[in-house]
């Protein structure tokens, strides 16, 4: 791949979204909410994850089936460009606070200067975007395989250019508060799964309950993923579960999405985007930004009864 620069290989489609191809297969960007929620504000999207969807010749290809195709020596490369587009695309929707959640994985480096490069390349592409760097999550899989030394090191220097740093899969194996008080990132996202198993249960709920204040009291922000049914977000919301993110809130978009509409912001918190006269063109002159359609009411979710547990039919 080795673009020769970080736009080289992006496509603009007519919509404004952009995607990347990579041998015979279109790699697109999903985007998918995270909410804060809030006792007054409700619920509300604080930052978005960036998602792969890949196709061949039209078919879907799962990450699974894609990501064993990709060459060892372009597999850093095609990390890299589709960091790019997931920044591009939230950067599309032009909202005034929202992040988004990107995937890192600091095994792929393996000099500093790439390290430097790649911080380079996400400076670009967020000036381009128009995101301040604090909006930018790099988001770190448990899974990974790296070192916590390599981990730590990750950490502060990203955190030092002002990027944000999420742990992802937490539970997923033998994990402890301790090697999180190491790493200090700002976020931790549970793995899914083990959150669905410990909601289903009063003692696991119960365990929840101290494992979010603790992390809440040095400083890190969990997030649940993978909330499916609404009874799990009502039990979140009474754990003081911060974050939250699933298909009972909002499933994933191809950009350029339809969340503005489904989940504006209040145009008080829009504020004119100045011209630099820096701006990267992209081969393609870009539509005058303008603001979003006036603030509709909020969504209002339905919610059952809070209960422990899965919920039976209606005739229970």
């Amino acid at each position: 791949m080795t673009p020769r620069s970080i736009f080289a290989n992006l496509v603009r489609s007519d919509n404004g979204s952009f995607s990347t191809v990579y041998g015979p297969f279109l790699l697109q960007s999903a985007l998918q909410p995270i909410f804060r929620s809030g006792p007054e504000t409700g619920l509300e999207i604080e930052a978005f994850e960036g998602l792969l969807r890949a196709s061949r010749d039209g078919e879907p290809v799962s990450p699974g089936e894609f990501f064993p195709l990709v060459s060892p020596v372009d597999m850093a490369d095609v990390d890299s460009i589709l960091r790019t587009i997931h920044i591009l695309n939230t950067g599309r929707l032009h909202r005034s606070r929202a992040g988004i959640f990107v995937k890192f994985h600091p095994g792929l480096f393996r000099t500093p200067q790439e390290m430097r490069q790649e911080v380079d390349r996400i400076k670009v592409a967020s000036h381009e975007a128009g995101l301040a760097p604090d909006r930018i999550v790099c988001e770190i899989s448990e899974r990974s395989g790296a070192s916590d030394d390599i981990v730590v090191a990750f950490t502060e220097h990203m955190q030092a250019v002002g990027f944000r740093i999420a742990i992802d899969d937490y539970g997923a194996r033998d994990s402890d508060l301790d090697r999180l008080k190491r790493i200090k990132p700002d976020y931790v996202k549970f793995e899914a799964a083990w959150v669905r198993d410990f909601l289903d249960n009063s003692a696991g709920y119960a365990l929840l309950r101290v494992i979010v204040r603790q992390m809440l009291d040095d400083g890190i922000e969990p997030i649940f993923e993978g909330l499916e049914e609404l009874w799990q977000v009502d039990l979140c919301e009474e754990l003081g579960v911060p974050l939250m993110q699933g298909y009972a809130l909002a499933r994933p978009e191809l950009a350029p999405t339809t969340f503005n509409e489904s989940f504006p912001e209040s145009l008080a918190d829009f504020a004119p985007i100045q011209a630099t006269g820096n701006e990267i063109p992209l081969g393609a002159s870009r539509a005058a930004t303008t603001l979003p359609p006036p603030a509709l009411a909020k969504p209002v979710f339905a919610r059952p009864a809070r209960a422990f547990g899965r919920r039976q039919s209606s005739g229970e």
